[in-house]
C-alpha cells in the first residue's frame, strides 16, 4: 500500500506522552514495507518538532538523536515538488496553509491515502475524497 505521511504522525512516534491509533496504524503499515511518500517539507518539520520537544523538556537530546536515527532508517520517499497552482488552489479551497496543502496535494497526485493527525488536513482530505489511514 502506498500512502502519504505528514509530520503530525511521525511526531506522535517521537514523544512518549502522545499516542494515537492513526499513528499506530501508519507505523504498522510502514513496518509492513508499504510505500510511504512525503513532501520534502516533512524533513524540516519533523526535525523542528523534535528540537522543540527537547527545548520543552519533553525528550532529551539523546532521545531526539535516537528518534531521528530510527526515522532515517525507515523507507520514506521524498516526492518531487508539486505544481504551485495546485497547492495554492487547495490552500484557498480548504483554508489551509500552503505547507499543509502540500501533503494534501501529494496524496491527490499519487492517488493514495494520507496519514495525518491534523484535523483541518483530515477534513480537507475527506472533502477531496482522499482516504485517511486509521480513519
Amino acid at each position: 500500500m502506498r500512502f502519504v505521511i505528514d509530520s503530525s504522525i511521525a511526531a506522535c512516534w517521537c514523544f512518549r506522552d502522545e499516542e494515537d491509533p492513526r499513528a499506530d496504524a501508519a507505523f504498522k503499515l510502514l513496518q509492513e514495507e508499504s510505500d510511504v511518500v512525503t513532501p520534502f517539507l516533512f524533513w524540516f518539520e519533523i526535525r523542528n518538532a523534535a528540537l522543540l520537544g527537547v527545548r520543552r523538556n519533553r525528550i532529551t537530546e539523546g532521545e531526539m538523536a535516537a528518534f531521528l536515527s530510527r526515522l532515517e532508517n525507515m523507507i520514506i520517499e521524498f516526492a518531487a515538488l508539486p505544481e504551485t497552482a495546485a497547492v495554492f488552489a487547495l490552500a484557498r479551497r480548504h483554508q489551509l496553509s500552503f505547507y499543509d496543502s502540500a501533503y494534501l496535494e501529494l496524496a491527490m497526485r499519487e492517488g493514495c491515502a494520507l496519514a495525518t493527525l491534523d484535523k483541518a488536513i483530515a477534513k480537507a482530505a475527506r472533502a477531496e475524497g482522499i482516504p485517511l489511514i486509521g480513519d
